[in-house]
């Protein structure tokens, strides 16, 4: 299965890169995974929803330039589904089994996601009702799509 991570920001921080790229090798034996970052928009402290709708909007298009027609698109969303690991593992068999050519995950910024990105989605999952910042998002992301393969799967998963 191909698998995309399209997220706001850039991870810059050695010790979230050592995670992603423990997480990425762990994967390598289950999906073709391929990750992308795409600029953020500069977030003053005080912002008009305007100005912050001005900036979501230009996220947006930078992330659909990435997007593919045939792609199954899961957007981090706070508002989003919550699951457990299992059914996260369930959500995505299921998701695998409807035969996109890509399932393609998107992480927003500080500002979220544009209801544009929201509206495209197959699926909208949350990881609960806390806000994470984007670099730890991609971390749980990567580490609970590796635990619901191996769930799916029937493999142990103790790390």
């Amino acid at each position: 299965m191909q698998v995309a991570v399209i997220a706001v920001g850039k991870v810059k921080e050695r010790y979230w890169l050592e995670a992603l790229r423990e997480y990425e090798k762990r994967l390598s034996a289950y999906v073709e995974l391929t990750m992308h970052e795409v600029l953020d928009e500069p977030v003053p402290e005080r912002m008009s929803e305007a100005d912050r709708q001005q900036a979501l909007r230009r996220e947006a298009d930078r992330i659909e330039k990435l997007l593919r027609p045939r792609d199954g698109v899961i957007v981090l969303d706070i508002g989003g589904k919550q699951l457990s690991s299992d059914g996260w593992s369930q959500a995505y068999a299921d998701l695998q089994a409807q035969g996109y050519g890509r399932l393609a995950f998107v992480i927003g910024g500080s500002c979220g996601v544009h209801d544009r990105l929201r509206k495209q989605a197959t699926m909208r999952w949350s990881f609960g009702p806390i806000t994470l910042p984007h670099q730890l998002a991609r971390v749980v992301l990567l580490e609970q799509l590796y635990r619901g393969i191996r769930i799916m799967r029937g493999e142990p998963y103790h790390r």
